[in-house]
C-alpha cells in the first residue's frame, strides 16, 4: 500500500502494523538466501540463454554441478526458472538401436584371459540415480590387472563420457603403440560406435 503512496500510517493502521516494524522491515538488508537466489538465478539465465533456450531443469543443473562445481538441490534450480520463466524444450523419443550382427571384427575373440597388462581393455557405462538426477559413470578395466585404468562421470551418456574415460586410462598406463585392444558392447553413444570400428593409429586397437 506504501508502495501505492498511501500514507505510512494509514496504511500501516488498516494492516494493524506498527510503524517501527514497518520500517524495520524496509530497511532490514537483503537476506543470504535472497542474494544466494539471486546469484544463482543470474548462473541459471546464463547457461539458459547459453544453451539457446533448449536446456530443462535437469541439464541446467547438470551444468550447474558438473559444469560450475556449483552445489544446489534440483528443487532449488526448478524453482528459480519457475520465477525466472524459463522452460526447456521437449526431448523426443528416439527409438533404441539394435544390432543383430557384430559391427566390426571380434579382435578380443571373446577370450577375456590375458597373460600380461594392457594387452586387453574392457569397457562399459552404468547409470546411477541419486537425488539429484540420474549419473552415469564409464569405466575402462585391465582384464589382467582386474584394476579400472580409466573412469569418467557426467550427466549425459554421451560420447564424451567414453572417450574421456579411454583418455584417462592412456594418460595413466601409456601403452605400447598398437598393443592394447579395447572391447565395449555395441552401446547407443551418438558416434561413439562409429569411431570404434576403426583401427587406431596410436596405442589402442579397438574392438567390440
Amino acid at each position: 500500500m506504501a508502495r501505492e503512496h498511501l500514507p505510512v500510517q494509514l496504511a500501516c493502521r488498516v494492516l494493524h502494523v506498527a510503524e517501527s516494524g514497518y520500517y524495520a522491515w524496509r530497511d532490514r538488508p537483503p537476506s543470504k538466501r535472497l542474494v544466494k537466489h539471486a546469484w544463482l538465478t543470474e548462473a541459471i539465465v546464463g547457461i539458459h540463454t547459453a544453451s539457446r533456450g533448449t536446456y530443462g531443469t535437469r541439464r541446467v543443473h547438470a551444468e550447474l554441478r558438473l559444469g560450475l562445481s556449483i552445489h544446489v538441490s534440483h528443487g532449488t534450480v526448478e524453482l528459480l526458472m519457475q520465477r525466472a520463466g524459463l522452460h526447456g524444450l521437449p526431448g523426443s523419443r528416439r527409438p533404441r538401436a539394435k544390432h543383430v550382427t557384430p559391427s566390426v571384427t571380434d579382435l578380443g575373440e571373446r577370450n577375456f584371459t590375458r597373460h600380461a597388462r594392457d594387452q586387453l581393455w574392457v569397457t562399459d557405462i552404468t547409470e546411477h540415480p541419486t537425488f539429484e538426477g540420474k549419473v552415469y559413470c564409464a569405466v575402462v578395466l585391465d582384464t589382467f590387472s582386474r584394476r579400472v585404468v580409466g573412469w569418467s562421470i557426467d550427466a549425459s551418456p554421451t560420447a564424451a563420457l567414453t572417450t574421456n574415460a579411454l583418455a584417462m586410462a592412456i594418460g595413466n598406463r601409456s601403452p605400447r603403440p598398437g598393443g592394447t585392444i579395447i572391447h565395449s558392447d555395441h552401446g547407443v553413444q551418438p558416434r561413439f560406435n562409429r569411431s570404434s570400428q576403426h583401427r587406431a593409429p596410436g596405442a589402442i586397437v579397438d574392438a567390440h
